[in-house]
């Protein structure tokens, strides 16, 4: 059973009041931990905090062999003597790790039990070659029917589904790694900061390969390194800081691991957390000001517009004909990037997506920025479409 925030007593609340985000790229020369601390120092000076002020720390992180860091909680407290014996959690669910520690941090502040914590998500990829990349990240997917399958191949067979259903949308993902790759040129933290058009994304090539038809290179996320951090407080303690930015509404659903138990014309469990977030949030799809979605392929990004009521089923290729979530659009999709081009290190993603949606809101996002943004979504998924987390933030007074 989901229970959104408007069911029940809602005595206290969490507020995110501070953050930090390394480049998201190939960190040769940065370990895990370094990258960690970085991401964690950033947040906290920026909410003006010192390391003794956390109550509790929360650490998104996929890992399953991407680092020999099994046990990584406790690594944070390294940003200060003063940490020491602060409780400290790694939470773990697949490409929504980071979301997942956000939520277990939120409930937390929200029960009572803790005034002030740091969240952090970071994952460490380029340390394995692609290969071992590609075996660890399998990993989130279900054993006992799809192993043997890369992440590639699982998206596309729901390309290969719905290509058969509505036809060959080819040039629809192109376009939405055009757009994200042209986005990311306004995003000085993202990976691949480069504007490789349409034309170039469409063909297949010798820089641009089928990889799982119908999925190019250019169709799939790429291998990143980062960290990205929060520092969440009480709504009552949020008057003490500078800015605050506070959860309109926070919904997370999952859905059946096998995909054989799902239609893969479509995101169910997607459409279905998208509308309780609504719903819960008091608001329709049209009072959003920005997204930050998880295209962790395109046909991804293209069955997400499709599960937040942009586009009815098998119609989203049209919302990329009329630049409906390019910048100036009817909703601006991805300014940072997205996965595609920002990067996509596993863990940090979740928190990386709350980050620079709380910097829309707060008219800190630089060239990203929407001019007036109030509203901003976040959609972050796990495995195939199986773990699903909504928030949707607003600057608070």
């Amino acid at each position: 059973m989901v229970f959104p925030d408007h069911i029940g007593e809602v005595i206290m609340d969490a507020r995110i009041v501070g953050w930090g985000h390394t480049p998201f790229g190939a960190h040769k020369d940065s370990t895990f931990e370094e990258l960690i601390l970085t991401a964690g120092r950033e947040a906290l000076e920026y909410a003006g905090l010192a390391p003794g002020d956390v109550d509790a720390v929360w650490i998104g992180h996929f890992n399953n062999g991407l680092v020999p860091d099994a046990f990584p909680a406790s690594l944070v407290l390294g940003l200060d003597p003063a940490m020491r014996f602060t409780p400290a959690t790694r939470v773990e669910n697949a490409c929504a790790s980071g979301s997942a520690a956000i939520y277990a941090a939120r409930d937390a502040i929200r029960s009572g039990r803790i005034g002030t914590a740091l969240v952090i998500g970071a994952e460490k990829m380029t340390a394995r070659d692609t290969q071992g990349v590609t075996k660890a990240l399998a990993g989130a997917s279900y054993q006992a029917e799809e192993s043997g399958l890369s992440f590639p191949q699982i998206f596309a067979r729901f390309a290969q589904a719905y290509f058969q259903a509505y036809g060959d949308q080819s040039e629809a993902l192109a376009r939405i790694a055009a757009k994200n790759h042209a986005a990311a040129l306004d995003n000085p933290l993202a990976h691949l900061r480069k504007d490789i058009g349409f034309a170039a994304c469409n063909r297949v090539s010798e820089t641009n390969p089928m990889i799982a038809a119908p999925l190019r290179m250019t169709d799939c996320s790429l291998i990143s390194d980062g960290a990205a951090a929060l520092v969440l407080t009480s709504d009552e303690m949020a008057t003490d800081f500078p800015r605050a930015v506070g959860f309109r509404a926070a919904v997370q659903m999952n859905d059946f691991l096998p995909m054989s138990r799902r239609d893969l014309t479509e995101l169910t469990a997607a459409r279905h957390t998208f509308a309780a977030a609504f719903d819960a949030a008091g608001i329709t799809l049209d009072d959003l000001d920005a997204a930050e979605v998880h295209d962790c392929f395109t046909i991804a990004e293209l069955l997400i517009y499709e599960a937040m009521g942009l586009a009815k089923k098998g119609q989203g290729a049209r919302l990329l004909a009329e630049g409906a979530t390019a910048r100036g659009g009817r909703l601006p999709v991805n300014l940072s990037g997205g996965l595609k081009s920002k990067g996509h290190p596993v863990g940090a993603t979740g928190v990386s997506m709350h980050v620079l949606a709380a910097r829309q809101v707060t008219s800190e996002a630089g060239a990203m920025q929407v001019p007036g943004a109030e509203l901003a979504a976040v959609f972050n998924m796990g495995g195939s479409g199986v773990a699903n987390y909504c928030s949707i933030l607003e600057a608070v007074a």
